[in-house]
């Protein structure tokens, strides 16, 4: 079995995604690219906050991995001119940990709780009344001599980012005043990304070894930048450093992502289902078993950029190859009469 953080292609981060990250990442609204919608409520939100003088409103960021969620946190506090505190759900273990964090942040100060979908239930109710009137209460003492006590903290922006916002509780939710969606990027747009980082890099790149890549990136920024680095270090050796096409489709044909960005273990889900169960339907336990592969990481890793790509279909009995997956692999689609 293949573990999801030795699969090159994947958008989920790995250990060498955070030096390429923050070389690369963006600093303001103007700078950072794609997600036009959310960037234009977002700076109406901003400016009217700092015409108040007030903290943001909290911010909830949902989307598949690797779209920007952290970046856009850390614009976000650089246009309110604040510092960032960066956690993630898992290490916020107990109550405490919350409550140091929470009472050493500064007026106006951002929050940013990456996977908050992972929050322990009881932080989670610590950070109700943080959230909505900037106080943490706690119980001193037990038995008929506790008391309720109330810490006054001082107003922040809490930005929580989750890839499964459908896991988030109905009183969280309902406590972020912005809610912010982040979509796939087009080629275009992950081929300005890869420009400009390649720019930054000192990478010299032709339009079509852009658009090459950016095409097999999956719409997502994170993975367009990993395959640019590994194009970079081909072409190091074998192109004086100047990335062509041609360089390009070797180096993407020698890591095995074929023209539409899938690799070998999507090809292995796709022929299964297509050659060993006649198209489907297919239980997910029963095609899990057949790849040796996790029914989990199948559906939450794998499936979501098979169904974009109109490959598969869940149904009730199974998964089902569609019609593009059949042209995509040369195999004739049989009568599904």
């Amino acid at each position: 079995m293949i573990e999801e953080h030795e699969r090159f292609i994947t958008s989920t981060k790995n250990l060498t995604d955070a030096e390429i990250e923050n070389s690369l990442r963006p600093t303001s609204m103007d700078s950072y690219i794609g997600q036009t919608r959310v960037k234009d409520a977002l700076s109406v939100y901003i400016q009217a906050a700092k015409a108040r003088k007030e903290s943001l409103d909290h911010v909830l960021l949902y989307g598949p991995p690797g779209l920007g969620k952290t970046t856009l946190s850390h614009i976000i506090a650089n246009e309110m001119g604040s510092q960032i505190k960066i956690t993630s759900g898992p290490a916020i273990e107990h109550a405490a940990d919350l409550a140091a964090i929470l009472t050493n942040l500064n007026q106006n100060d951002v929050l940013f709780i990456d996977e908050i979908h992972r929050l322990n239930k009881t932080v989670e109710e610590i950070l109700y009344p943080a959230m909505e009137d900037f106080a943490l209460d706690f119980i001193v003492g037990k038995g008929p001599s506790a008391r309720n006590m109330r810490l006054k903290i001082k107003p922040f922006t809490l930005i929580g980012a989750t890839t499964r916002a459908g896991m988030l509780t109905n009183p969280l939710r309902d406590r972020f005043g912005v809610i912010c969606r982040l979509e796939l990027y087009s080629p275009e747009e992950l081929q300005v990304i890869i420009n400009r980082s390649a720019d930054i890099l000192g990478v010299k790149i032709d339009d079509e070894a852009s658009i090459e890549i950016a095409k097999r990136s999956r719409g997502t920024p994170r993975l367009a930048n990993r395959l640019l680095k590994r194009v970079r270090d081909y072409a190091q050796v074998i192109g004086q450093g100047h990335v062509t096409k041609e360089i390009a489709e070797k180096t993407l044909q020698i890591m095995e992502i074929d023209n539409l960005g899938l690799d070998t273990i999507d090809r292995k889900i796709m022929l299964s289902i297509i050659q060993k169960f006649a198209g489907g339907p297919v239980g997910l336990d029963t095609l899990a078993a057949t790849i040796s592969e996790d029914a989990t990481t199948i559906e939450d890793v794998y499936e979501p950029y098979l169904l974009q790509l109109g490959f598969i279909s869940r149904t009730p009995r199974g998964r089902v190859a569609l019609e593009p997956a059949y042209k995509h692999f040369g195999i004739e689609m049989p009568n599904q009469n």
